[in-house]
């Protein structure tokens, strides 16, 4: 099978750290993201959880819009026919 090299940037420290993790399990770099590829490959997913944390804003925003519905400064829908009806009004 044919060669190929991918070039990955990232931070030196974290490159280093990542080499000092692959060198602790008996690994290197390159053989860890092979493992890494040919996982999500046969797996037709990323090999583990990725979540985001909303930003402060976002936080802030749902803390808003969570006093306004226990406050009743908000409407709720069951339908978008009813959203529709009350914004057409």
């Amino acid at each position: 099978m044919a060669q190929t090299t991918l070039s990955v940037r990232m931070d030196e420290e974290l490159k280093k750290q990542f080499d000092d993790f692959c060198s602790d399990v008996g690994l290197n770099a390159s053989v860890a993201v092979n493992l890494f590829v040919k996982t999500v490959v046969r797996e037709n997913r990323i090999p583990f959880e990725i979540t985001a944390r909303p930003s402060v804003r976002t936080r802030a925003a749902v803390r808003t819009a969570e006093a306004d519905l226990e406050q009743g400064r908000l409407q709720g829908y069951e339908t978008s026919e009813e959203l529709l009806r009350d914004l057409l009004k």
